[in-house]
């Protein structure tokens, strides 16, 4: 009888821990700030309100499955876009956008402004906003970043791995592979910086180098976002953070949203990836001569070698670990989510798609973190960044 008891008793709180997490999970406003969908529906032609398991990390029954109340898009182009097809790619990107959500008004809903997001959320909508992901897609141009303003874009990543003619990536400042006079922003990034500050689009530090880094800083008045980062003292590559970065994000009020990819989390991963590709050589630069996107060239590969990748996946208490380390060094106001999803070909084990948002809960409580601190994590630092830049007023 006593051993029953026991048994009795450990399954009460085995079940108990279970219905906490889920609880805090389904109450939060869950947000990540980055998803790489919109670039899987241009160019593999998958659907988003279909069920797509197994095919990609997301769509929109996983999103609700996994408790995502608001999602930010990512338009994404790469380095073979420039002037006269940079901008028109990511307008069809968005058009697809629009496209999903009209086919789904009950259960989706474009957002402009902090209070229509609020508005969204409460009643059972995905709120979608949309981020480009490389200042390249302007163009240089000012009138096409108020026209992704007005499409409901609501960060700019400044650069993607490539630079502009107006700032500097980090690959490119880390390989001093950009050939100009001065790293960093130009007076016409500085107005760029300037001009998304008076729209009240969010500026997104991730992909860019340490010296446009800190022009960024210097410039804004805004607090600024880091919408796909991870932290460089567990993880040293060129796109993570420092930890004077992480400490001048959080002393500009801004947010660090803390990227999936493993090769992001995990200082191994690219010893044991570099061995992957020496490995499949010949078949990376048969499709790299092809002139095929990163985004399907890694889908190729993840589904044909699935088994050789799985081996290579952290951790999921990576993750945690990295969260961990902002929440040390600048405390639990200033860290977020931004997965990175379909934009990846490797994350953490067990986070296989949207739909394991909830793990990431089960796992902080684990860590020790209160409910309101979760909560913060999840969605509501995010949330604060997003209304201190909210200038929407509406169109007329």
């Amino acid at each position: 009888m006593r051993y029953s008891l026991i048994i009795l008793l450990l399954l009460f709180q085995i079940n108990s821990g279970a219905q906490t997490y889920k609880k805090i999970h389904s109450e939060a406003i869950l947000v990540d700030t980055h998803n790489d969908f919109l670039s899987k529906a241009v160019e593999s032609h998958v659907v988003f309100d279909t069920n797509l398991n197994g095919i990609t990390q997301s769509d929109l029954g996983r999103m609700f499955s996994g408790g995502v109340k608001v999602q930010v898009f990512s338009i994404f182009c790469d380095e073979h876009y420039g002037r006269g097809s940079a901008f028109a790619m990511a307008n069809r990107e968005l058009d697809s956008l629009y496209a999903i959500v009209g086919r789904n008004p009950k259960t989706m809903q474009i957002v402009y402004s902090y209070k229509e997001l609020l508005r969204a959320v409460k009643e059972h909508k995905l709120a979608c906003m949309s981020g480009v992901e490389g200042g390249h897609m302007i163009e240089d141009k000012m009138d096409n970043l108020d026209s992704f303003y007005k499409r409901g874009v609501r960060y700019m990543t400044l650069t993607w791995n490539n630079s502009t003619s107006w700032s500097t990536s980090a690959m490119d400042e880390s390989q001093q592979a950009f050939k100009v006079t001065s790293y960093g922003l130009n007076d016409f990034g500085k107005q760029v910086v300037k001009k998304m500050n008076q729209l009240g689009m969010m500026v997104d530090v991730s992909h860019i180098g340490e010296k446009t880094f800190w022009d960024v800083m210097a410039t804004t008045t805004r607090p600024v976002i880091a919408s796909h980062s991870s932290v460089y003292a567990l993880c040293p590559v060129f796109r993570n953070l420092k930890d004077d970065q992480i400490r001048a994000i959080a002393k500009n009020g801004g947010v660090i949203q803390v990227n999936f990819y493993s090769g992001f989390l995990d200082s191994t991963y690219v010893r044991k990836f570099d061995t992957f590709y020496k490995k499949h050589r010949h078949e990376y630069d048969s499709m790299y001569n092809l002139k095929l996107s990163a985004l399907v060239v890694e889908d190729y590969f993840s589904k044909k070698y699935k088994t050789e990748l799985e081996i290579m996946r952290p951790p999921l208490s990576l993750l945690i670990d990295h969260i961990d380390y902002i929440v040390k060094i600048v405390g639990v106001d200033y860290v977020g989510l931004g997965s990175d999803f379909d934009g990846i070909d490797s994350a953490p084990v067990g986070l296989d798609g949207v739909e394991d948002f909830p793990k990431i809960t089960e796992a902080l409580i684990k860590r020790g973190y209160s409910e309101k601190d979760i909560k913060k994590i999840l969605g509501g630092n995010f949330l604060r960044v997003f209304k201190a830049n909210d200038n929407y007023r509406g169109f007329q």
